[in-house]
């Protein structure tokens, strides 16, 4: 209860600054919580999706995986897909890579999608507190020009605490925050590593079955 008391103080005491404060942070917290929902999911999906993928590519099987992968909403079912369509028409390495990697510049924005922004309100909230800061001892140093001699170095104390919250609430906000946006920027890393290495794979796959089709085309008798 002591707690509770001393939160409700501390709020009360930033004043009319903390509201902004409260609603940079409220916005922040809501990104945040989206984007590692949607980046946990988008990285067990990709896994799910290319451990049904990878057995059927080594065996050659492409129209099965074109089946699979055309309504995936997994990312890497699409960027498989996009090869596998590709692959239709006589193409290169080179044009597989050009048609998966149009994929991922497709897939990638969606996956770094509002990130940035945890980082900007950890700044903004940083700026706000010290406006609050700053308007606070304006307000103290003014007050304290007003009252008697006796009074002032109290005044002056209780003003400078009061001001110092709304600092120091942008602290522990922007704090989590900045550590939240680096967390969020390395999952997401993650996963366009992941989606990399399986277009990596895919085109190696492809290469070495195209390969092997030919040499036993090239060793039936004529």
């Amino acid at each position: 209860m002591e707690s509770l008391n001393l939160a409700i103080k501390f709020f009360r005491d930033c004043g009319l600054f903390i509201y902004p404060s409260l609603f940079i942070m409220a916005m922040g917290l809501t990104i945040a919580i989206e984007r590692l929902i949607f980046l946990s999911k988008a990285r067990n999906q990709n896994r799910a999706v290319w451990a049904q993928v990878l057995p059927l590519l080594q065996k050659g099987r492409f129209k099965e995986v074109t089946e699979l992968t055309a309504n995936s909403d997994a990312a890497v079912g699409k960027i498989v897909n996009y090869g596998l369509i590709r692959m239709m028409s006589p193409s290169r390495r080179e044009d597989l890579d050009a048609a998966m990697e149009e994929g991922m510049m497709e897939i990638v924005p969606r996956l770094e999608k509002r990130t940035h922004y945890i980082a900007t309100f950890a700044n903004v909230i940083t700026l706000v507190g010290l406006l609050g800061t700053i308007i606070g001892l304006i307000k103290g140093f003014t007050a304290v020009a007003q009252v008697n001699p006796a009074e002032k170095a109290e005044l002056l104390s209780a003003s400078i605490s009061i001001a110092m919250n709304n600092t120091a609430f942008a602290l522990m906000v922007a704090i989590p925050f900045l550590l939240l946006h680096a967390f969020l920027q390395a999952k997401t890393s993650e996963i366009v590593d992941g989606l990399e290495a399986a277009k990596m794979s895919f085109l190696n796959l492809v290469q070495r079955i195209r390969a092997e089709q030919t040499a036993a085309s090239g060793s039936k008798p004529q």
